[in-house]
């Protein structure tokens, strides 16, 4: 048992790895869309590749989104609007008006009997017009959508179809009216009258929006989805027929019909089955793509988890469009990941991952050969354009290339597919600015990943390389002679990272905060001993090389507790490998040459892991020796060069690191030119 529990803690990397590839695939797994595959790939507008094809059983040819869109606006414009005539508010509104009408009028003592009589009789006749057909109300007015169509009045049980325009509403109302009574010679008589009316009429119409609603659901029930059928053994199509029209609408018919004959219970299994195997085989290949060129990154269980999360968060987005809203689906933007990978880890890494993700996407868009060469051809130019994301205009002229490219790549499969421009659809080219405008979002997501995963973007190092942080500044006021150390070795690092493509501002960083450790016993150090007095003339070489050695576990120390990130930490570690402290070794074998120990003159390491460390190694080591020069002559710094790089290499301090003899030998040739110019003389002024 004990044994078994000793291999797990020994192996508890590995196991990490299988179970965070086991849970990854699963996801992906799940979340992808449920249906079977359609074996042929066909696109609008191209040849049909395959032999004749011909129905392997009876199915009705569906209609397009676009038919099926278009027929429901039919549906819905041309649907019946009904309305409801309330026989009680007549009834009220009559009673009413004859009611005052009998105080108001009848009792007018200035107008004859006969003619009362004839004003009632008029004013009944008035009212029985306008109700005859009802008074709408101005709300219910505003639902009819065409005062040409017939519209239905439902009264009681019975419903009958009326021209709108028969209808009386408010405006209408007393022009009519006034028409009317205009008989009537006296104007007080006349408006007394239309004072009774106004009190009195009351809207009897109004739209009747659940029998609409519930009219208009049964016609859209009624439509019918398929424009024919086809049967068994008929032909489809044949080989080099070019797929459109009616053939392409049938391939799609029989392509939904398959696919959900395809996906059923006793299918199922199976199919989750094949998904696993794909899906696994693409992880897989990430996994030995790290292991055999980025082992760094394979060791790290966090930064194996990022980029696992960035995949998975990708075919999210993907498969919540295709399941929601598949029409939106270049607005996604997957060019986010190649910007994030390539900002904390390095290009290849970042399309390698990019190309991977795409291809399993591609099992679940529609047109997935488009799809696949429009993300991977973006994918191509964002690692090829997006660089020094520090520099904030070179993420937006990055974009707008990358966006531009998503243009012209649609325009290009587009006039392919229809033959000409004349059938270019704008809402592609919004949608490709929209994602343009998404894919700012790699900033921020930039900064929440650094604080996550403890990871280090350009943008950090940029932050990190101000001298006037905290930390350098103490630095420049308990060192100072370490602290213009630092500077001459930033600037020296950092040319040479130029010169072989490495990160520079990553080793520029690096070198601003190798020597730190030194803060703790500035003296100690020759760069910041001003006063010509050398504390280790009174110490023992061991207590010495002690001092000098523990300034590298020091500046570790220091670097955790001010946070700075482990990608600079590193710098800090294998800035001296595993070398020794030679002036105190060779001392210490001058005094005691058989008791002398060489490990205990050896820094701890470990030796540099990539090229920017080896990079600083060389320049943190030949800036230093070069101060010891008493004439610093061309030759003199060409020979001391050559001799520190050639004991580095021969001491297999490179091994390790991702660095070939020619990018040394580039360094080297830099190294000499710079101190140079350094140390060249210059003209003696007069006295």
């Amino acid at each position: 048992m004990k044994n078994f529990i000793n291999k797990i803690f020994e192996n508890h990397s590995l196991i990490y790895k299988v179970c965070l590839y086991i849970v990854s695939v699963s996801l992906i797994v799940y979340l992808f869309p449920k249906g079977g595959q359609f074996k042929y790939e066909f696109q609008k507008g191209k040849p049909w590749q395959y032999d004749s094809f011909y129905a392997p059983f009876n199915f009705a040819i569906q209609k397009n989104d676009e038919e099926i869109k278009k027929e429901k606006t039919e549906v819905e414009n041309n649907a019946k609007q009904y309305f409801i005539y309330d026989t009680t508010i007549v009834n009220t509104a009559k009673q009413d008006f004859l009611s005052k009408f009998n105080v108001t009028i009848e009792d007018d003592g200035n107008i004859s009997t006969k003619q009362k009589n004839e004003i009632k009789e008029v004013s009944e006749a008035i009212l029985n017009e306008i109700y005859q057909f009802g008074f709408i109300d101005s709300e219910s007015q505003n639902y009819i959508k065409n005062f040409d169509r017939l519209i239905a009045i439902r009264k009681g049980n019975e419903v009958k179809d009326i021209s709108p325009k028969k209808l009386f509403n408010a405006s209408k109302l007393f022009p009519f009216i006034n028409k009317k009574i205009a008989f009537i010679n006296k104007n007080s008589v006349r408006e007394q009258l239309i004072t009774i009316f106004s009190e009195s009429l009351r809207p009897n119409v109004f739209f009747d929006e659940k029998f609409t609603k519930k009219s208009l659901e049964e016609a859209l029930q009624k439509m019918s989805y398929t424009t024919g059928l086809v049967t068994e053994g008929e032909r489809i199509i044949q080989k080099g027929d070019i797929v459109e029209g009616k053939k392409l609408a049938v391939l799609n018919s029989l392509k939904k019909e398959l696919q959900s004959q395809v996906w059923s219970k006793s299918n199922y299994n199976w199919i989750v089955l094949g998904y696993s195997i794909l899906v696994a085989l693409v992880l897989l290949m990430l996994l030995l793509f790290l292991r055999k060129y980025r082992e760094d990154i394979y060791e790290s269980n966090n930064k194996v988890l990022f980029i696992f999360f960035n995949i998975i968060l990708m075919v999210l987005l993907v498969t919540m469009t295709v399941k929601y809203e598949v029409n939106y689906i270049y607005v996604i933007p997957l060019c986010i990941l190649p910007i994030i990978l390539k900002a904390f880890f390095d290009a290849r890494l970042g399309l390698f991952t990019h190309v991977l993700t795409v291809l399993l996407l591609g099992f679940i868009v529609p047109n997935s050969f488009e799809f696949i060469f429009l993300q991977i051809i973006a994918g191509i130019v964002t690692i090829l354009t997006v660089s020094e994301l520090y520099k904030r205009a070179n993420l937006f002229i990055s974009v707008g290339q990358i966006t531009l490219i998503y243009m012209i790549a649609y325009f290009a499969f587009s006039i392919i597919q229809d033959g000409n421009a004349q059938q270019l659809d704008l809402k592609y080219f919004i949608m490709f600015a929209m994602n343009g405008v998404l894919s700012f979002l790699a900033m921020f997501l930039i900064l929440i990943y650094e604080k996550t995963f403890k990871l280090i973007s350009d943008v950090s190092l940029l932050e990190l390389s101000n001298t006037n942080s905290k930390l350098l500044r103490e630095l420049a006021e308990k060192a100072p002679g370490t602290f213009h150390h630092s500077l001459q070795v930033a600037n020296l690092a950092e040319a040479a990272a130029n010169e072989i493509g490495a990160n520079s501002m990553l080793v520029r960083v690096g070198a601003l905060y190798h020597d730190i450790g030194k803060m703790n016993n500035p003296v100690f150090f020759t760069e910041n001993q001003t006063t010509g007095f050398n504390p280790h003339n009174e110490l023992p070489p061991k207590e010495s090389a002690k001092i000098i050695i523990n300034h590298v576990l020091d500046g570790i120390e220091i670097a955790k507790k001010y946070h700075i990130p482990d990608r600079i930490i590193d710098f800090i570690r294998t800035h001296h490998g595993t070398t020794l402290v030679y002036y105190f070794y060779k001392k210490e074998a001058d005094l005691d040459p058989e008791n002398v120990d060489m490990e205990e003159f050896r820094y701890p390491g470990p030796i540099p892991f990539s090229r920017e460390t080896a990079i600083l190694m060389m320049c943190d080591s030949v800036e230093a020796a070069s101060k010891s020069l008493q004439n610093p002559t061309a030759q003199n710094l060409e020979n001391l060069i050559d001799n520190i790089i050639s004991k580095q290499m021969s001491s297999g301090q490179f091994k390790n690191a991702d660095i070939t003899f020619q990018e040394i030998d580039l360094v080297k040739k830099l190294l000499k030119k710079k101190l140079k110019n350094i140390y060249h003389l210059r003209v003696e002024y007069p006295k």
